[in-house]
């Protein structure tokens, strides 16, 4: 590993992470929903379910899913189904309106376990790992794993800043239609329309 290699997987890192896929969608979806805490809480979950993806990928667990078909399905459409019951959930709710000041109500843990599990039920993330990281790896120069690990790490915290300030820019969009006691009360369709959009693009999604 040399810095040219890292800095360019940084790059690459960083722009990957910045195009919508599910798990920036659902840190947007619940920062517009309930604030910018609601956002970094998501983030921190979504964070801890990489750490189980980095480990996956890094003892070869990921190639397993990668090689079967049936596993990569299980996962996928346990993940899609938790996100349409999200979906569910939030247009279920869709007369009530919101809080302005609903940072003070929230259920940290809850959002916190959501992020968890909708990252580890995104077959995906696995995927992404076994695509991507290969590219930068110098297969002569020490330990694969090892140098897996450290770029696992390097995407997770690239991941943790990024998701933090999309969060932060998310909740002061919440906070405007919060006050906006019509489009308030539209927020939970708003969530709800992007849980369903995530839930179909992970279930419609291939190898």
């Amino acid at each position: 590993m040399d810095f040219l290699t890292v800095l360019s997987f940084l790059g690459a890192a960083i722009v990957l992470t910045i195009m919508p896929g599910p798990d920036n969608l659902f840190t947007l979806a619940q920062s517009i929903a309930k604030g910018k805490s609601a956002g970094i809480y998501t983030t921190l979950g979504l964070c801890t379910g990489l750490l189980g993806h980095i480990t996956a990928a890094t003892i070869g667990i990921s190639a397993i899913i990668y090689q079967s078909a049936f596993a990569f399905t299980i996962v996928k459409y346990a993940g899609a189904a938790y996100l349409l019951y999200l979906a569910y959930k939030s247009f279920k709710e869709k007369s009530s309106s919101f809080n302005i000041n609903s940072d003070d109500t929230l259920d940290h843990k809850s959002l916190y376990k959501k992020g968890v599990i909708m990252n580890l039920l995104n077959p995906k993330v696995s995927l992404f790992f076994l695509a991507f990281f290969p590219q930068f790896i110098n297969y002569e120069s020490g330990s694969v794993s090892l140098q897996m690990l450290i770029y696992g790490v390097l995407f997770l915290i690239q991941t943790l800043v990024i998701f933090t300030v999309i969060s932060i820019f998310a909740g002061q969009v919440g906070n405007y239609l919060r006050k906006n006691t019509s489009l308030s009360k539209k927020i939970n369709i708003i969530q709800g329309s992007l849980f369903t959009l995530i839930g179909l693009k992970i279930a419609f999604s291939q190898k």
